[in-house]
């Protein structure tokens, strides 16, 4: 599956941002910087394919620039081309991956610290929360909206604190943990967060809260930065905004939106970015709710093939207006997880269910299209990046896990330290000498011990 999509856009997209995957034509859609090929440089390696790993580190590091007219999403620029380019680096410069590049000299590493202080313009406002759009060239422009998303001012510390350990310079840490807390000390009196922000005033200006579109990373970013950096206070944040997810939120086994200040019920809606959270859970070491959570968010998978943006639990059919699966990767990635806690043959049952959709469902001649309408499985001519470097690397880190791994997420290469395994996924592996490991959550260490 990764093969046939990423030859796909190499044959017809290829130096474009993105494939049109029915009619095997190239679109830029980020920066016009080959977006899919930084995207997927860590499933490259993942699948151990050094061949194409070292020619795309090479072709990137000759021929990709930053100082362009573009202006582009914090957010997505984040977590697509900085996250892609990090991984890629920490993963040639280092011997003990088995990938190491002999002739790779920290080009992608220095593309990183370009690409990260073209955007630190977003980040001087009032509040610390980035606006969510910058000009790469000029910066942020005088019209540029001032409201921003909750995820896309939340989703940025795990990136830049790499880089700021990376490059020794604390400025790229310290801007996004700023943005972070200017977000949380605007939470509600009962520790809920909205969906979106004005950056100026501090004002929510979108006063539902969840634990899906706007705000789902949010809380992920706010775990996964205590377990990469130790730092405490990510989990002060975490912890307390957890206990409230989960006592406003949670409608066992349903997750609800409702308002921020009174915990009234705003939308009783399934929405699909919803499905990172059983994966979460299981990093925290809440297993039991994220099983209960997992077979109920399936079982919209199951009704129709694929998940819908968003499902209507009052009933129970598909919100209108949000029809469509843009191959979304989060309730596999849950799969994954809950597979790796339990080792329960339900979630390879799940996969394969999965699989089976997508291949008979939305392979298209050059690659995997967007599902336009779940009911009618009626194509629609994309395919986002996040496809091959997320969707297709669960799906195989899955059925690897189950057939007894053996690649560098599950074995190590650093096997006498206890690394959370998340850290490969999105980074691969960092070097200890550069990144410390903290002890994971209470709650997780007793789950590993249980298991």
């Amino acid at each position: 599956m990764f093969y046939h999509a990423f030859d796909g856009y190499m044959q017809h997209a290829f130096p474009r941002d993105e494939l049109r995957p029915l009619t095997c034509q190239g679109e830029d859609t980020l920066g016009g910087y080959a977006l899919t090929l930084i995207d997927s440089l860590d499933t490259l390696a993942l699948l151990g394919d050094r061949e194409r790993f070292g020619s795309a580190v090479e072709w990137i590091a000759e021929n990709v620039r930053f100082d362009i007219n573009k202006t582009v999403s914090v957010f997505e620029t984040t977590i697509r081309v900085l996250g892609g380019l990090l991984s890629a680096h920490l993963i040639a410069s280092d011997y003990s991956t088995g990938l190491k590049l002999q002739s790779y000299d920290n080009e992608l590493l220095h593309l990183a610290e370009d690409l990260a202080w073209r955007m630190l313009p977003a980040f001087e406002t009032p509040t610390g929360i980035p606006f969510g759009s910058v000009n790469l060239l000029l910066g942020v422009d005088e019209h540029e909206s001032q409201i921003t998303s909750t995820a896309g001012g939340g989703t940025l510390t795990l990136e830049f604190g790499v880089l700021s350990r990376l490059t020794n310079n604390p400025i790229f840490e310290q801007v996004t943990k700023n943005a972070v807390r200017g977000i949380w000390a605007r939470r509600s009196k009962i520790n809920l967060v909205g969906a979106h922000i004005n950056v100026f005033s501090g004002e929510w200006t979108q006063k539902d809260a969840g634990i899906g579109t706007s705000i789902d990373s949010f809380y992920e970013y706010l775990l996964k930065a205590y377990l990469l950096f130790g730092d405490e206070e990510y989990l002060f944040m975490f912890q307390e905004a957890y206990k409230a997810a989960m006592h406003y939120l949670f409608h066992d086994p349903w997750y609800v939106e409702v308002n921020m200040n009174s915990a009234a019920t705003v939308w009783p809606l399934f929405n699909s970015l919803q499905a990172f959270w059983p994966g979460l859970q299981v990093l925290y070491g809440d297993i039991a709710p994220a099983i209960r959570t997992h077979a109920a968010f399936f079982s919209v998978w199951k009704k129709y093939g694929f998940t819908p943006e968003g499902f209507n639990l009052a009933s129970l059919s598909i919100q209108s207006g949000q029809r469509s699966y843009p191959l979304r990767p989060e309730l596999i990635e849950s799969t994954y997880w809950l597979f790796k806690a339990t080792r329960d043959f339900r979630y390879l049952d799940a996969g394969r269910d999965m699989v089976a959709s997508l291949q008979y469902g939305a392979r298209c001649p050059c690659g995997y299209c967007h599902i336009a309408d779940v009911e009618s499985h009626k194509l629609d001519d994309h395919m986002e990046s996040f496809f091959l470097a997320e969707t297709v690397k669960y799906l195989w880190l899955l059925f690897d896990l189950a057939a007894g791994p053996d690649n560098i997420v599950e074995n190590g290469p650093y096997k006498k330290q206890m690394i959370p395994e998340f850290l490969m996924i999105g980074f691969l592996l960092f070097p200890p000498q550069n990144l410390r490991t903290p002890s994971p959550p209470q709650a997780l260490l007793r789950d590993y011990a249980q298991r």
